[in-house]
């Protein structure tokens, strides 16, 4: 038998295609058994004359063939943020080796001219400096 927790999860769908199959189901009619597969079967079969067994061997293919494409979409997110991941990993390892070289180049440059160096520290020191206390000071 299909499980309540099917039945009231997917019940839009579900009505939909038992409307599909059985044409006489009335939506208003079925909204009174929302939840209940049990009386959902009843329902289905004094108004259609099925068999319970029919019934419910239909309400299961239903819910099998809904579990399936839970379960594709599970994994189809999973296969997603399995990519993001990695995506994100290799990015992070692409900036680190870009930081590394960056410092690496400084690191030389500072080593071959260290007083050229020295004085372009200073300088760029100076002007942010200057820059800073004329946006800080108080406008007059």
């Amino acid at each position: 038998m299909v499980n309540q927790q099917t039945v009231k999860g997917d019940w839009n769908e579900l009505t939909g295609k038992l409307r599909s199959k059985w044409g006489q189901l009335n939506n208003d009619e079925m909204q009174q058994f929302k939840g209940d597969a049990t009386q959902l079967v009843g329902y289905i079969q004094r108004k259609t004359g099925e068999a319970r067994d029919k019934i419910e061997g239909f309400l299961n293919d239903l819910s099998a063939k809904s579990g399936d494409t839970v379960s594709r979409a599970a994994e189809t997110v999973k296969d997603f943020a399995s990519h993001a991941v990695q995506s994100a990993k290799d990015g992070a390892e692409a900036v680190a080796d870009h930081a590394r070289s960056g410092y690496a180049a400084a690191e030389r440059l500072v080593k071959d001219r260290p007083a050229s160096s020295v004085a372009a520290a200073f300088g760029t020191g100076l002007v942010i400096g200057v820059l800073l206390s004329l946006l800080i000071r108080p406008l007059r």
